[in-house]
Parts: C-alpha cells; sequence; structure tokens
C-alpha cells in the first residue's frame, strides 16, 4: 500500500481546530487560541521532512519525493471556507510561510541551491530584494536558505526582520530548523499512526 504523507481529511481537521478556536488577533493576553497556527505549521513541515526521509533512504525516488511535497502544497492551498477576518488572515499568513517550506523541499531533493554563500549573506540579499519589491528574488534566496537547512547547516540568529514577505518566508524556515533539532523519529516511523487527530 503506497504511504500517505498528508491527506485532506488531516488537513480539514485541522481548520475545524482553527474554526473551533474562534481565533481573534486582539486577544494578546490568550495566547492559546493561536497556538493552533503552529501546530499546524508544525504538522506540514514534519509530513515534508518525511517525505525527504524516505527519498534519504531511497524508498521513493526524487521523482516520487516532489510529486509528494506537491501534494501536500495541493492540499493546504485549497480553497476553504472563510474562518472569519481575523483567522483567514492568519491562514494566510502561514501558507505564506508554508510555502517556503515546499520550495525549500524541492530544492533539497533535487540539489538546486546555492551552497556557498554564507546564510546570513542570504537572507540579508532576500530583504533588500523585498524592498525593492523583487518577490521573486526574495522567495528564491530563502528557499535556498531553507533547503540547506534540510541539510543540516544551523540558522544564523538573523535578528528581528521587520513584518513582510520574507519575515513571513522565514517563519518556514524557523520551523524547519526546529524540526530538525526536535524528535527525529519522522524518519523511522512507517506513516502508519498518521491521523492527525
Amino acid at each position: 500500500m503506497k504511504e500517505e504523507f498528508y491527506t485532506p481529511k488531516r488537513w480539514l481537521n485541522w481548520m475545524n481546530k482553527v474554526k473551533d478556536s474562534n481565533f481573534k488577533l486582539t486577544e494578546s493576553e490568550d495566547k492559546n487560541s493561536g497556538a493552533v497556527f503552529i501546530y499546524i505549521m508544525d504538522d506540514v513541515v514534519l509530513a515534508c521532512l518525511k517525505v525527504i526521509a524516505r527519498c534519504e533512504r531511497e524508498v521513493i525516488t526524487p521523482e516520487e519525493a516532489i510529486a509528494e511535497i506537491a501534494a501536500i502544497r495541493s492540499i493546504v492551498f485549497e480553497e476553504h471556507e472563510s474562518m472569519g477576518d481575523d483567522a483567514d488572515l492568519m491562514l494566510e499568513s502561514l501558507k505564506t510561510s508554508l510555502a517556503a517550506v515546499f520550495v525549500s523541499s524541492q530544492r533539497y531533493i533535487t540539489g538546486s541551491f546555492d551552497r556557498e554563500s554564507l546564510l546570513e549573506e542570504l537572507v540579508a540579499k532576500a530583504v533588500a530584494a523585498e524592498q525593492q519589491e523583487n518577490l521573486d528574488e526574495s522567495f528564491d534566496l530563502l528557499s535556498q536558505v531553507g533547503a540547506r537547512v534540510i541539510g543540516g547547516e544551523s540558522l544564523p540568529e538573523i535578528g528581528d526582520i521587520p513584518y513582510c514577505m520574507t519575515a513571513e518566508l522565514m517563519d518556514g524556515i524557523d520551523a524547519i530548523s526546529a524540526a530538525m533539532l526536535g524528535d527525529d523519529s519522522y524518519k523511522e516511523d512507517d506513516g502508519s499512526e498518521d491521523t492527525g487527530d
């Protein structure tokens, strides 16, 4: 039986949890309502890392791995009903962050990224590119940073980036970095218990 790395049902479970959280951006004292978005990000990042781990162990081919990442991306980017303005805004931000995760994963699998430049330089160039409204270049640079983090490099201390697309993309790369430092059982498990509950 073909392994499922991520399913529409799993994403729907998360959307139901977002709906149940009644998330509002103004409730700064209730940080738990925003935690669901962090859990969603971690869940999707781990699914992508699981695909990469299977590819590195030659359980699936690089072509299959890229197709699996694309399948996860299509689930995440599927149109959904409105959850309220605040939750919708957070979901759009989350999807931007996850876009960096998907492209970083695919770049890592294909090996198409800059291995020489300092990571700090690539991030600085990405920030500068966005300031010049060159969003494609910013995204391109940060996906290369993400690929190198997947390859085991540590994300350098960047400092605070003003809120912008680059910052949202960096959130995705931070999530990859945190997952790489955390529990690596995703490399070994067989995926049979992935209920998403």
